[in-house]
């Protein structure tokens, strides 16, 4: 049971070396360990505060998305209110100019149905007359044919024409 009793020189020699590794370790490793800790743990928080960061300003971005698509939002609706204010009124100038356009044309139609109409009378009138002068001229060749019944007819028609003015 040598191995599980150590000997006095054994473990002297053993804290010796253990003393030994502590200080190289002490002065040397440690050092390092816990600076390179450290920066570890600077490295890391400075992480922390970029996330935090670039969290607020992802935050901030997107409340700003959002306050650009509600303004346009409220833009789109204005143009399209806009438009369709322009339509209406294009539509009604639209129907009132046509509705000249048509009082013109009627107007326009009116008029020469009544020229035509006057037309139609004037011409009417005349082939009548000229009928007329025509039998009468016959009337009057037959009727007429002594200077008596000529002065009679003529006197007639002066009396007619006198009591008309």
């Amino acid at each position: 049971m040598e191995l599980f009793t150590p000997q006095f020189g054994l473990v002297f020699w053993m804290f010796i070396a253990f003393l030994a590794l502590y200080f190289v370790l002490a002065k040397y490793a440690w050092p390092f360990i816990i600076k390179s800790m450290e920066e570890r743990a600077d490295l890391i928080d400075k992480g922390v505060v970029y996330a935090q960061q670039a969290k607020t300003h992802l935050d901030n971005a997107r409340a700003e998305a959002d306050k650009l698509l509600g303004e346009a939002r409220q833009q789109q609706a204005e143009i399209i209110r806009d438009a369709n204010k322009m339509r209406t009124q294009i539509i009604e100038d639209a129907r009132g100019e046509a509705a000249v356009e048509a009082k013109k044309v009627s107007d326009a139609a009116l008029l020469s149905i009544d020229q035509a109409r006057k037309e139609s009378e004037k011409q009417l009138r005349a082939e009548m007359s000229e009928i007329a002068l025509q039998i009468a001229e016959k009337v009057i060749r037959k009727n007429v044919d002594n200077d008596q019944a000529q002065r009679e007819l003529v006197e007639k028609y002066l009396n007619e024409v006198e009591t008309k003015n």
